[in-house]
């Protein structure tokens, strides 16, 4: 069975029932507060989503933002392939974990630097974000990662159709974006 071999980083919004309980039929989900700004509306949906969090022994990051996810408690935070700040990541207590994103091998020594013990490489499948001539399928996913010495997270454009294939990746975990807000059923 598929879904054991897996660790799930669900990026979300907002948290809805249906939501709910797509996180719930996962094993070893991690939910990722896919929030870019720190607004009124963030400090609205963050308390349910962190009391939901905890009720089910959850694990939760908060994506580029340390001192936030401090003030939250938060299990760790999320550096975005677009931080480049090296400094970000010295001064945090070490009971925060780091996940990264990369999407080539300059950005993989990058994220090294920032101390990020997992790394999301993206995109490892065809999604609205990325042209054609971006996506790196499994060949190309595992070639890219061949040598990496961190936790390797599959990210972008999977579904239902194509999750299997990352098996023949070195990837132990999958990242979800668009796809717990679909309607499509989780893997099996």
């Amino acid at each position: 069975m598929l879904k054991k071999f897996y660790n799930y980083y669900i990026f979300i919004e907002e948290l809805s029932e249906i939501i709910k309980k797509k996180i719930l039929q996962l094993p070893n989900t991690h939910v990722i507060l896919n929030f870019k700004i720190f607004n009124e509306n963030f400090f609205k949906q963050v308390p349910e989503i962190i009391k939901f969090c905890r009720k089910y022994q959850i694990s939760f990051y908060i994506i580029d933002n340390i001192k936030i996810a401090k003030k939250l408690k938060a299990n760790g935070v999320f550096i975005s392939s677009n931080n480049r700040k090296i400094g970000l990541c010295l001064d945090i207590n070490s009971k925060i974990e780091l996940l990264g994103s990369a999407h080539n091998q300059l950005e993989y020594f990058f994220k090294l630097r920032q101390n990020c013990k997992t790394l999301m490489l993206s995109p490892i499948f065809y999604n609205n974000k990325y042209s054609f001539n971006k996506i790196l399928s499994p060949v190309k996913f595992n070639l890219i990662s061949l040598h990496w010495k961190t936790n390797i997270c599959a990210l972008g454009g999977i579904s239902n159709n194509n999750i299997k294939k990352i098996k023949i990746t070195k990837a132990k975990s999958v990242g979800i974006k668009s796809w717990i807000n679909k309607k499509a059923h989780l893997p099996t």
